[in-house]
């Protein structure tokens, strides 16, 4: 007949061997924390993204939304009810003209007193996380001929949110990227480029074509002995192209396709990787440029979703 001793040492062991399955999944998920993005506030009323267990999301804001009080009121209700729901935001400022080659380039003095204005507001609601500027090196920002100006940015913005987080260069994975990179940590400056070692990467060509090139590419120009030997990296929009323009025509199933390759890329990446933002939750069933979407318009789920939802549970939140 067992002891209590026995049966006691027994209940023990039993316990200890039931918690190490799920210590050992812990252990074992990629090292990459995933968030998801969205310009609407509306995915915090979806049952399907709290099914998702999003704990960090991204949004972008114009850089003069401080005197547009639409801007202000969606970014508002963006941003409070994220922290409702427990999910840490990232802030970017973008341009106020999203078409190519038309957005002004803002004065170092009007970075400072429009964004500043944005980050004291936002940071009195709890953002504490910013980029410098959104997408960089593409031609639907101003900055894309004036990698000067946006380190210029990020000198102002390091010393406006003294103890942010903040990614200092924000690309994507286009022609011509390790020029600007180069130019943009030149005009830094010395004393500058090792404060700068959290750089944004937009990797839509990568995933979208499977591949990691274009990546490795921005990876290895940083990390050059000129940049800096020691950046870390986020990605920081990434995702299955439902569509996009002429070159990708609507298809779920392969956006679908590509957000798998897109998980798997980043574990592959996951040494210099340290988080991953997919844009976005919402889709818009086909009817603009673009549309890289989780769920359709009306709210039911794409094969893209049921991707993101299996890959994303190796990964940390």
């Amino acid at each position: 007949m067992p002891t209590i001793r026995t049966i006691l040492l027994g209940a023990v062991a039993a316990l200890m061997l039931a918690l190490l399955p799920a210590s050992a999944a812990s252990a074992a998920k990629v090292p990459i924390r995933v968030g998801l993005a969205d310009q609407s506030y509306t995915m915090f009323d979806q049952d399907k993204f709290h099914d998702l267990n999003i704990k960090r999301t991204r949004y972008f804001v114009k850089w003069n939304a401080i005197d547009d009080d639409y801007q202000l009121q969606q970014a508002d209700i963006f941003v409070d009810l994220a922290k409702q729901h427990g999910v840490e935001v990232f802030m970017t400022p973008s341009t106020h003209d999203l078409r190519r080659k038309r957005g002004k380039l803002p004065s170092v003095k009007q970075y400072k007193r429009k964004v500043g204005a944005l980050v004291d507001r936002y940071r009195g609601m709890g953002v504490k996380v910013w980029g410098v500027w959104n997408e960089a090196n593409h031609d639907s920002q101003p900055t894309y001929k004036s990698p000067k100006r946006a380190a210029q940015y990020y000198k102002a913005m390091y010393g406006m949110c003294k103890g942010c987080t903040i990614v200092g260069l924000d690309v994507l994975d286009q022609r011509g990227v390790e020029r600007y990179i180069d130019d943009w940590y030149r005009s830094l400056g010395r004393k500058w480029r090792n404060r700068a070692k959290l750089v944004g990467i937009h990797n839509y060509s990568d995933v979208n074509r499977k591949r990691m090139s274009g990546t490795q590419a921005i990876v290895k120009t940083v990390r050059s002995s000129k940049n800096n030997r020691n950046a870390k990296f986020w990605l920081t929009e990434t995702g299955g192209l439902v569509e996009f323009g002429g070159a990708w025509k609507c298809n779920e199933k392969r956006a679908a396709n590509r957000i798998k390759y897109m998980f798997r890329s980043a574990k592959k990446q996951r040494s210099y990787v340290q988080r991953l933002y997919a844009y976005a939750y919402w889709g818009n069933d086909c009817e603009e440029r673009f549309d890289a979407g989780l769920v359709n318009a009306d709210g039911s789920a794409r094969p893209g979703y049921n991707a993101f939802k299996k890959g994303a549970r190796n990964f940390l939140r």
